[in-house]
């Protein structure tokens, strides 16, 4: 559903694309909300709900495989940060990673395109795999772009390849293939504080990599923000989000607002994300304000910054960025 300023609903479906010229490979991130470190190879409904958040509308623009992993649980992330770990296995979780990425290959693949899209946890395992199974090897040439988002990946200060890869440089162009996108979000209003999370490289002469997928994809920003809850499962109690989009949206699943929001890259001293600004209308038709900050105990966790929808901020950038690209691919 998109809603305009003027109060205007426009709504669209997104159908998945039978003949799509291109493979998607997701990695989806920490959501599992099994109780130990980690998680089985059932999915629960943390696992489901990000595949359809995150994932199912670029079934539109490409061939969709998003494998189960034995991920590091929420549980277990909320552990390690209150330095009471449990048991947890990460080099288990890359394992189970790898291992659907070769089955992908031998039994689904068949020589076509691939585009490799990761968020959080997932990226930092695409990332290991991109190094250890992919650069420098004949599948690599297999490889239609990179998407990492809500990831720390490091270039050389003022550089496009080094860093996290060696080979794959940073997309600088809407059909330019083999290439990495790679982007966290911070509102431009609340900007990461000193202990961010994500956005930041500690190493000197390093820096973390902002590519800005509506800038890059030429177009106007085109979000897929969930309606009803978010990646965590969890509703927005502003009654503004419940009059003006919940209450309108009926069983629409996303809703984009334009005009309300846009990006740009931004880089300040050892930081380095993608800046989001909110411009509210006068007419009261649309929220003033989007969901996907961190909550914990009703306060907000600045230096998570708009982690929940790094993904969809810009899921219809996405969608034309791979359209793209899979036409170049395919030439």
């Amino acid at each position: 559903m998109t809603l305009s300023a003027d109060g205007t609903i426009t709504r669209d479906a997104v159908a998945a694309h039978a003949d799509a010229r291109v493979d998607c490979f997701y990695v989806y991130p920490t959501i599992s909300t099994d109780p130990a470190g980690n998680s089985s190879l059932t999915p629960g409904p943390g696992e489901r709900r990000a595949v359809a958040q995150q994932f199912a509308a670029l079934s539109s623009v490409c061939r969709p495989y998003a494998p189960m992993y034995r991920q590091i649980t929420l549980a277990g992330l909320i552990s390690a940060m209150s330095n009471k770990p449990l048991p947890m296995d990460r080099d288990l979780a890359y394992a189970d990673v790898v291992a659907a990425w070769k089955h992908y290959l031998a039994e689904f693949n068949h020589g076509r395109g691939v585009v490799l899209i990761g968020h959080s946890q997932g990226s930092r395992w695409l990332a290991d795999l991109l190094r250890r199974e992919i650069e420098g090897k004949p599948v690599q040439k297999q490889i239609v772009a990179v998407y990492l988002a809500g990831y720390n990946f490091e270039v050389p200060a003022g550089q496009l390849v080094g860093g996290t890869l060696q080979m794959m440089p940073l997309c600088t162009r809407a059909a330019q293939t083999g290439c990495v996108v790679a982007w966290t979000t911070f509102r431009a209003s609340a900007p990461p504080p000193e202990n961010l999370r994500y956005g930041v490289s500690r190493t000197p002469g390093v820096e973390t990599a902002c590519v800005d997928p509506v800038a890059l994809s030429e177009e106007p920003l085109s979000s897929y923000l969930p309606v009803k809850t978010n990646l965590l499962g969890v509703a927005d109690a502003r009654s503004e989000w419940e009059t003006l989009v919940s209450a309108q949206a009926q069983d629409a699943t996303f809703v984009n607002l334009p005009g309300l929001l846009s990006t740009h890259c931004v880089k300040s001293g050892s930081s380095s994300y993608l800046a989001v600004d909110l411009t509210p209308t006068l007419t009261g038709k649309q929220p003033a304000d989007i969901p996907g900050d961190i909550r914990s105990q009703g306060k907000i966790l600045n230096d998570w910054g708009l982690h929940l929808v790094d993904v969809n901020l810009v899921m219809g950038n996405l969608q034309s960025l791979i359209r793209k690209q899979a036409a170049s691919y395919a030439h």
